[in-house]
């Protein structure tokens, strides 16, 4: 299925698109340092384009580059 950057996803179907367990996209909703989320009542929602910045904030071209090289 094509989503559009405005599509909402499940933790499961989050995690499917990054590639991760579900359960580390819910230890970093505990955490922090995961990608943007929505609560509605008591589900869990995220952005298609929430994860893609998320995605692209994480971005690297080497191993050894912190995060202080970056700006």
């Amino acid at each position: 299925m094509v989503r559009t950057l405005d599509d909402l996803l499940n933790t499961r179907d989050s995690a499917t698109y990054l590639d991760l367990s579900p359960r580390t996209l819910e230890k970093w909703r505990l955490t922090g340092g995961g990608p943007a989320f929505l609560k509605l009542g008591r589900s869990v929602r995220y952005r298609v384009s929430d994860l893609e910045a998320f995605l692209a904030e994480r971005r690297r071209l080497s191993t050894s580059e912190s995060w202080a090289d970056r700006g």
